[in-house]
């Protein structure tokens, strides 16, 4: 909020700065506008002047017409008078006619700058105007700019001195619960600082009971101490771990660019210098390309064997030359892609050779070919190396004897140095490669398929050689670290006597992991160990059965919830029974009256008899029955008399209440009877599988244990 504070108080001087540098700029342009006005009123005056003094002028002039035209007349009477000051009177003519030319001269040439004045005025006038508009409209937007921002400042500050005041107070409680802490802490120290002096003074007994009670070091025999457990660096394992992740990214970036390399290379042998699409390729470039293709079957397993040995490293084993038996995997996986390389690498050369014969190929693309061909020869050869010092890496997992321990940081040396030597051919192969693609594009054959071919060679190339300078340097720089880590040896042990004894040390460290971390469980509380023996068949039944007692009691309310609907339904049978009856021995009594009257007393028994039927009926339907499972008492309303109606509904009614009672104890019985042998089924089931796994665990150890003793003994 703080920052946010800040940005918008930025935020608000930059616009305010804004919109005073936009006034200050309005009030300069009015003030040139006031001098452009000033300069214009000036400029009228002149005019006026002007004007007037024109004005003096055209009257002189009409005075001096005048004069020479009194003149002329005077001429006319005294010729001789004339032609005696013709002569003056010519200059003085020609003398005024000049004058009066500049006069007028000047004031065509000032009226021209009075005008251009004035448009240009106008222009002005009409320029400052609309620039005037603009910042008043930019003013009036940057001032409801600033008047948004200022109300939204506003409430922010606001917002942020409510925010601070929740916050001072929530610091208060802060420091309130700091103090607390504090003096827990305080004593916590406490309780730790005599909790520790109590342990010191135990572990001080302990290790005089240790070492008086339990003298048992057993190191005179070195071919056994290989298989003691050593002390587990977690540390070492995780950093190791870590190194074998950056070293399988960096083979896969290898493996992808290797595989665009012999693909793009499979291309380029189609299409140059004998396209296959218009012509036959000779019979070397095609079992070249047919070789090339299969490419991925031995640059793919290189890969899967990286993922196999990063897998294998683990946070719970002991990661040694010995115990990494994946790395033979590789190793073997590698000398399959020595073997690729060896077997297309005749042809390729052949190929460079024949390309270089071709009648397209100049001196210079021949001198690049020539390069290629050594280069090729060199990579081929590193491959060799690098293959022969992880085979030798890969000895201590299958036969000790084949690699000494003082050897392991020679072998790790030049591993790097292999690494280097096949960074710097990658970077010649890539140079001279640049060299040769940019050769055959001045070729006149050359084709936009062969320049695409050459550019995916050349970035294949180029991943090769960054994925392998990465690896060297990997290697280098961890270097120091395999040799320390690698070549580890139990304590008072020279070295690992063979891969099976490695593979022994392996499981019992498992075994004594899995034992201290049983060691470790803190023991809760329970009942005594001979009542929890004698009582485990009962908790067992019990806990098993506790699900289907559950499911006896669900089912036993769906029943009583059943059996209270056969209830209410069985009383509204009763009830409409017992009117129904009512009814037929009030109809037996009516009957020995008149014909009449019967008939009157039917006709008042029937709307009755409807009335309760509909109102059963209705309250049937409120409460509806949702299941009858019992067996229903078929009840019939007839209109013939029967005498012994009452005692046989009675007998009929009693029977199968008895009946419905009796059936309803077997069922209940039955279902606890069930249930119960259920739950003891699912026990016995639980104890059996539980005593197949313990069985089965034990017949694995036995087997374990007799490997091992076998494998030992051997």
């Amino acid at each position: 909020l703080a920052s946010l504070v800040f940005q918008l108080r930025a935020q608000n001087q930059v616009l305010k700065k804004g919109v005073v540098d936009e006034q200050a700029n309005s009030a300069s342009l009015k003030e040139q506008l006031k001098m452009k006005d000033q300069s214009l009123r000036k400029l009228q005056q002149e005019m006026d002047s002007l004007t007037f003094r024109n004005q003096q002028l055209a009257k002189r002039v009409e005075l001096l017409q005048d004069e020479l035209a009194l003149s002329e007349a005077r001429g006319k009477k005294n010729k001789k008078s004339v032609e005696s000051s013709s002569q003056l009177s010519q200059e003085q003519k020609s003398v005024f006619n000049e004058d009066l030319q500049k006069k007028i001269e000047e004031n065509e040439r000032l009226h021209i700058l009075f005008f251009e004045a004035d448009e240009q005025h106008k222009r002005l006038e009409a320029e400052l105007r609309s620039r005037l508009e603009v910042l008043e409209t930019d003013a009036a937007q940057h001032q409801a700019v600033v008047d948004s921002l200022t109300k939204k400042y506003t409430e922010t500050i606001e917002k942020l001195r409510n925010d601070k005041a929740k916050l001072e107070i929530k610091s208060q409680t802060l420091e309130r619960e700091a103090k607390d802490c504090r003096l827990r802490t305080e004593e916590c120290q406490q309780q730790l600082k005599n909790l520790q002096a109590a342990l010191s003074s135990r572990l001080e007994e302990s290790l005089c009971i240790i070492n008086e009670k339990v003298p048992f070091n057993d190191t005179r025999s070195t071919r056994y101490n290989a298989l003691n457990v050593p002390l587990h660096n977690r540390r070492n394992q995780l950093k190791l771990r870590d190194l074998a992740g950056q070293a399988m990214a960096f083979v896969q970036e290898l493996v992808t660019a290797l595989l665009n390399f012999h693909t793009y290379t499979e291309q380029k042998v189609q299409i140059f210098p004998i396209d296959s699409a218009t012509d036959i390729i000779s019979p070397l470039n095609q079992k070249f390309s047919q070789y090339l293709h299969e490419n991925a079957s031995y640059v793919r397993p290189l890969e899967e064997g990286m993922l196999h040995l990063f897998e294998s490293i683990t946070e719970d084993t002991v990661t040694v030359l010995e115990t990494t038996v994946k790395l033979k995997a590789f190793s073997e996986h590698l000398a399959s892609y020595l073997g690729f390389l060896r077997k297309i690498l005749p042809y390729q050369l052949k190929s460079l050779e024949e390309e270089c014969e071709s009648s397209l190929c100049t001196a210079a693309l021949r001198a690049r070919n020539m390069e290629l061909h050594r280069d090729m020869k060199r990579l081929t050869a590193v491959f060799e190396k690098l293959h022969t010092y992880v085979s030798l890496l890969a000895l201590p997992s299958t036969r000790p004897e084949g690699l000494l321990r003082t050897n392991y940081n020679f072998v790790f040396t030049n591993i790097a140095a292999s690494l280097h030597g096949f960074h710097d051919i990658l970077k010649d192969i890539s140079k001279h490669y640049s060299q040769k693609a940019a050769l055959e594009q001045e070729v006149p054959t050359a084709t936009q398929k062969l320049i695409t071919t050459n550019d995916c060679i050349l970035s294949s190339v180029a991943a090769l050689t960054n994925g392998a300078g990465k690896m060297a340097s990997f290697f280098s720089n961890n270097l120091d670290h395999f040799t320390s880590s690698l070549s580890y040896g139990p304590k008072e042990g020279a070295e690992f006597i063979s891969p099976l004894s490695a593979e022994c040390m392996l499981q019992y460290k498992k075994k004594a992991a899995a034992y201290m971390k049983s060691l470790k469980k803190p023991c809760a509380d329970s009942v005594p160990y001979e009542e929890a023996l004698a009582n485990r068949k009962i908790l067992l039944s019990s806990t098993e059965s506790r699900e289907g007692l559950a499911q006896q009691v669900q089912q036993s309310l769906e029943k009583i919830a059943k059996l209270e609907q056969e209830k209410e339904h069985w009383m509204l049978e009763a009830q409409l029974a017992k009117i129904k009856l009512e009814k037929e021995n009030q109809k037996l009594k009516n009957s020995l009256s008149g014909h009449l009257t019967e008939t009157i007393q039917e006709h008042s028994v029937l709307p009755n008899i409807a009335e309760q039927k509909k109102e059963t009926t209705e309250k049937s339907l409120r409460e509806p029955i949702k299941s009858t499972s019992l067996v229903r008492v078929p009840i019939r309303v007839t209109n013939s008399s029967a005498p012994d109606v009452d005692s046989r509904e009675d007998l009929i009614k009693t029977h199968y209440m008895a009946r419905i009672a009796e059936l309803t104890s077997h069922l209940q019985l039955a279902d606890s009877k069930s249930v119960h042998f259920h739950a003891e089924c699912r026990a016995l089931a639980k104890r059996l599988s539980l005593a197949e796994k313990s069985k089965e665990s034990l017949t694995e150890e036995l087997k374990l244990a007799s490997q091992n003793i076998t494998r030992l003994q051997a």
